[in-house]
């Protein structure tokens, strides 16, 4: 489907609704991401631990697709008019154990893997044969032309590995909790989407990926905030974007036609 920049506004708006018609719910989810933040940045900098942050890390891309579940059950709940008692969105995020998502979970840790690997392997090739007991103590380093070599490469490829999860996952997590699809078959649609709305779907991504690093510069606290938003907004935009003939009206093209 072809989107414009009208549909992006409205996913927006109706995310900021969601929020504010459940904020329990958005920052019950958000926390788990600040908790993992502040346990990273204790292991960084506190404890001078750095081989906590491996596995610390590992667990977003772990429950990351689980947590944003929840945020979309708790649109689409919305959307319907149906009830956010715990124990019916908290069952829905549950029963997924038995569907495609654990599946899905497994694909982002093994690129979340191939991520860490790629990274290791570039600063290998550009500053190996560099003399640098301690990155945080050697910045300059990062000015000689291997450093400056090393940080338009990787800022380059980098982007091209996140743009690439990106065009699999946008729309793709969201189908998976709404239809009874294989994760394969839902990646291929989210990755047309974005082939066909290339310019606006980078953006997007962009947008979202300067969102989210505005938002943990206040010590993470602005995720409790930003990450619900955009979780709830991410699920209009996938009922905007994939139209099923059995859906329900999605609020946001209401509210454009009001």
């Amino acid at each position: 489907m072809r989107l414009d920049a009208g549909d992006f506004r409205f996913a927006l708006a109706m995310g900021w609704r969601d929020f504010c018609a459940a904020p329990i719910w958005g920052i019950f989810f958000a926390l788990i991401y600040v908790l993992g933040g502040w346990l990273v940045f204790w292991a960084l900098t506190a404890q001078g631990q750095l081989w906590w942050t491996l596995p610390a890390a590992a667990g977003f891309p772990i429950l990351g697709p689980f947590i944003a579940c929840g945020l979309y059950e708790v649109s689409r709940r919305l959307e319907r008019g149906a009830p956010l008692d715990r124990a019916t969105v908290l069952g829905a995020i549950f029963a997924q154990k038995d569907g495609q998502i654990p599946s899905m979970a497994a694909l982002i840790v093994f690129y979340f893997l191939f991520w860490n690997f790629f990274a290791h392997m570039t600063f290998a090739l550009f500053m190996g044969n560099v003399t640098m007991t301690n990155v945080s103590q050697s910045l300059a380093v990062f000015m000689t032309p291997a450093g400056l070599g090393l940080l338009v490469f990787g800022t380059l490829s980098g982007a091209l590995i996140a743009a690439l999860l990106f065009s699999l996952t946008v729309v793709s997590l969201p189908m998976l909790l709404e239809r009874d699809i294989d994760y394969v078959t839902a990646m291929l649609t989210s990755l047309s989407l974005v082939r066909e709305n290339m310019l606006l779907m980078l953006a997007w991504g962009a947008f979202i990926a300067a969102l989210l690093f505005l938002a943990m510069l206040p010590g993470f606290l602005g995720l409790f905030v930003v990450l619900p938003v955009l979780g709830h907004a991410s699920w209009h935009l996938y009922r905007r974007a994939v139209a099923w003939p059995d859906a329900p009206p999605d609020a946001s093209h209401q509210t454009q036609s009001a």
